[in-house]
């Protein structure tokens, strides 16, 4: 439980560097955030995010996709990917790479 709480007390202390670099523009994140625009950057200033405030930023500029895998998380995924091989449910390499430049388009328009 002290790591969690060390890792809050390290992303409360660096969330404006943290939002600075971040793929999305400030706007788009106060938007999702659901917090006023003259109180969101006094509470950045002040570095006084609530728990729940974090939370709702963090799912914001790292969405489910992006975020960081528990061990267990992982060894599940690779478990299932290794059952879609075994079926053969793959996907081609030029289909593949298709989908990611589309993604990558998509996360570009994002940011604006």
């Amino acid at each position: 439980m002290i790591a969690e709480i060390e890792k809050y007390i390290e992303i409360q202390n660096n969330i404006d560097e943290i939002l600075k670099n971040s793929p999305f523009k400030m706007s788009y994140i106060i938007e999702k955030s659901g917090i006023k625009k003259p109180t969101f950057f006094k509470k950045l200033k002040e570095k006084r995010f609530t728990p729940e405030e974090l939370l709702v930023i963090s799912k914001t500029i790292e969405p489910k996709e992006w975020r960081n895998e528990t061990k267990e998380e992982i060894l599940e995924s690779l478990k299932k990917a290794q059952e879609e091989i075994d079926n053969g449910k793959t996907t081609d390499f030029y289909d593949f790479v298709a989908e990611r430049r589309e993604r990558l388009k998509t996360l570009k328009d994002a940011k604006g």
